[in-house]
């Protein structure tokens, strides 16, 4: 089955993950079976094995990002082999933003998921455990610049803008009960507030970050030599929220300041629904469905081989 239209495919980030991912995709379609195993050889690691039992360490950043990473760009490659699924432009939250360069073939698998390795053991290790927090502060049209300010002062910045109604807050986990206090003095009473803190080993995408763009920039240079920039432009950059250009300066710039500030998911959304006619959201998880939902844009999930086979058999 071929989608003769122009698509867009967006991939969710950590947070996403879970026991059994992708053994679907990894038991029935021998390309997904082979990009695991591509992936344990690079990584020395039996990446299937991990993430098909039961085994902490998924949940451990420094193991989660290759597992999220490989599940994707297997079933991915399972949806091109099975379905002639062809996407024309590339988006990721956070994480995802590295599987959509894989995705798009702007880096290849293997030099990416030694990257998201690394950039997962520097993140863990920038903030001693139980230091670092995150929370999603959720209401109705909030207004960044203003909630910014209700934050001045605070050991805390804005992680990620993932919609209107919703946006993650990160920073020292012992400012988190002090900011919710504030936000929900203004943006709670007649609109709808809530104030989730996430279950999360670092503060992401915050000013605690900035001591590893460094050591990451020097792990993306040695990749580089197998960079394809001029595939780069069908791909969003969280950090400056439109695509990337085909420059490699300046995606590796990107990438290592991705870390530390704002993922502008709300732009990325944006920018692919201008582009696109259908998006498609594959990974172990559908987290961004619901933002897409935020600026009335339709996105089907693939979570697995079942929804699959609803949406492209539905669509032929």
């Amino acid at each position: 089955m071929s989608i003769n239209k122009c698509i867009a495919v967006v991939f969710p980030g950590q947070g996403s993950q879970r026991q059994g991912m992708g053994k679907e995709f990894y038991e029935q379609i021998p390309i997904c079976r082979e990009t695991y195993e591509e992936a344990s050889d690079t990584l020395g690691w039996d990446v299937a094995s991990l993430c098909f039992g039961e085994d902490e360490r998924i949940n451990h950043t420094e193991y989660t990002q290759p597992c999220i990473v490989t599940t994707e760009i297997a079933m991915y490659r399972g949806l091109v082999k099975r379905y002639s699924f062809a996407p024309q432009y590339f988006g990721g939250h956070s994480l995802g933003e590295f599987t959509a360069l894989v995705a798009a073939e702007v880096m290849p698998l293997a030099e990416i998921l030694k990257i998201v390795q690394t950039r997962g053991k520097l993140m863990q290790d920038a903030v001693p455990l139980g230091i670092g927090g995150m929370a999603a502060v959720i209401s109705e049209k909030i207004d960044v610049n203003k909630l910014k300010n209700m934050l001045e002062n605070l050991p805390l910045d804005v992680a990620n803008i993932n919609s209107d109604n919703q946006v993650v807050i990160s920073g020292e986990a012992s400012a988190l009960p002090e900011a919710e206090k504030r936000l929900s003095q203004v943006l709670g009473g007649a609109k709808p507030f809530r104030f989730v803190q996430l279950n999360v080993s670092a503060p992401f995408h915050s000013r605690y970050m900035k001591s590893i763009e460094k050591s990451f920039s020097y792990t993306l240079t040695e990749g580089s030599s197998k960079l394809k920039s001029e595939y780069a432009p069908k791909v969003t950059s969280n950090f400056t929220g439109s695509f990337h250009s085909d420059s490699m300066p300046e995606i590796m710039k990107n990438l290592v300041n991705q870390l530390s500030n704002t993922v502008h998911w709300r732009e990325n959304m944006q920018g692919l629904a201008a582009n696109a006619h259908a998006i498609y959201e594959i990974g172990p998880g559908r987290p961004l469905r619901e933002f897409f939902k935020t600026i009335n844009v339709a996105c089907q999930s693939i979570t697995g081989l079942s929804s699959a086979e609803k949406i492209f058999v539905c669509a032929n």
